[in-house]
């Protein structure tokens, strides 16, 4: 490996050179050739230090943002830009036939920080209403977040409208899926790579993956050949922030479509099936931790999510792994599992999710 020398190492050639040449030279602190021999050292350390900053660029692991856009670039690939969340939005209503109205009918949703300031987020619909009788079951029509970016699931959740058409009361339940940031330098990068490591192979599993992959808002995305019988391709995909929205899905199988295969004439885009996995466990708690079993649950819960929230759909439990995290919280001397009594088993489709936790005294 290459040694850089160190400014005072460039300094110290500089003047055992100009010794070589006259051994009469000053070279001392307070010397001519001192003050030129500082002066070049600083130049000569500035190039050796660009020279790294260069070879960093070489690789896109390495690379600058900058330079790393260029070597996905270089591929085809881009920074997939924020997306908005999308959902529908449930109207309350004063009377049973309501004139119509169009697209962009505004809901907000006021929350507290912690700070104490409270803050707004404002929803808009997407369609409009036609007008005349309403619906049994009322009028639901879709809607999305007013800015991109990556937010929280929600499910009938009540939001304010501002200045609601006659017969809509003000009152409204918001569900909503999706929305992601833009893309970052670790994502960008890890697209890339996996294109590197998975070249295009004129519609193998990886291709479906990386066709999913490159829409915006899908944060994962596995591949399933054949699950349904010959010349059937799925392939699940998840969110910025859990489950896909509906309109995120029918994007991805839009962007698959155009790029299959002609020989698989069935490639199925779908968002995984959450699974809840309760967890529960008898421990021993440490009489020298002051901790009550309370607390203690509170944060094997918290150490638990952790390792939920790093399962991908597919994938499978494994008991002991859980029985290890409850052990690892400080406080706990000992841990039996009751639930899950074994291992929950790998099955497409699937999403593993972190259901409720119990813990009880050994």
């Amino acid at each position: 490996m290459y040694s850089i020398p160190s400014f005072e190492d460039i300094r110290a050639a500089y003047l055992r050179d100009v010794k070589n040449l006259d051994d009469t030279a000053h070279a001392d602190a307070d010397s001519d050739h001192f003050v030129r021999a500082s002066a070049t050292a600083g130049a000569v350390d500035g190039l050796y230090h660009h020279q790294i900053w260069i070879a960093r660029q070489i690789l896109p692991d390495t690379a600058d943002p900058e330079y790393l856009e260029q070597h996905a670039a270089l591929r085809g690939i881009t920074r997939k830009p924020a997306t908005k969340a999308a959902g529908t939005l449930q109207l309350t209503l004063a009377q049973a036939n309501i004139s119509q109205f169009p697209a962009g009918l505004s809901a907000v949703l006021r929350e507290l920080g912690t700070d104490g300031t409270e803050t707004e987020t404002r929803f808009v619909t997407t369609a409009p209403w036609p007008g005349g009788p309403v619906p049994e079951g009322g009028i639901s029509l879709p809607c999305s977040a007013a800015l991109p970016g990556a937010m929280p699931d929600y499910d009938d959740l009540p939001v304010t409208l501002q200045s609601p058409p006659a017969g809509v009361m003000s009152d409204a339940a918001l569900t909503l899926r999706g929305g992601s940031d833009v893309e970052s330098n670790a994502e960008l990068l890890a697209r890339l790579l996996y294109y590197m490591r998975n070249p295009p192979g004129g519609g193998r599993a990886t291709d479906y993956e990386l066709w999913a992959l490159e829409v915006p808002g899908v944060a994962f995305a596995r591949c399933y050949p054949l699950r349904r019988g010959p010349g059937t391709v799925d392939v699940v995909i998840t969110g910025g922030d859990g489950l896909p929205s509906d309109e995120l899905v029918t994007a991805v199988q839009s962007h698959i479509d155009m790029r299959r295969p002609v020989a698989c004439p069935d490639a199925l885009v779908l968002a995984p099936v959450p699974v809840t996995v309760d967890v529960s466990a008898l421990v021993r708690v440490d009489p020298y931790a002051g901790l009550l079993l309370p607390a203690l649950t509170g944060s094997a819960r918290a150490e638990l999510a952790l390792y939920f929230d790093g399962l991908a759909p597919g994938d499978g439990v494994v008991a002991a792994k859980l029985a290890a995290i409850i052990l690892g919280v400080p406080g706990i001397g000992d841990v039996s599992l009751t639930a899950p009594a074994a291992n929950v088993a790998p099955q497409a489709v699937y999403w593993p999710r972190l259901g409720d936790v119990a813990l009880g005294t050994l």
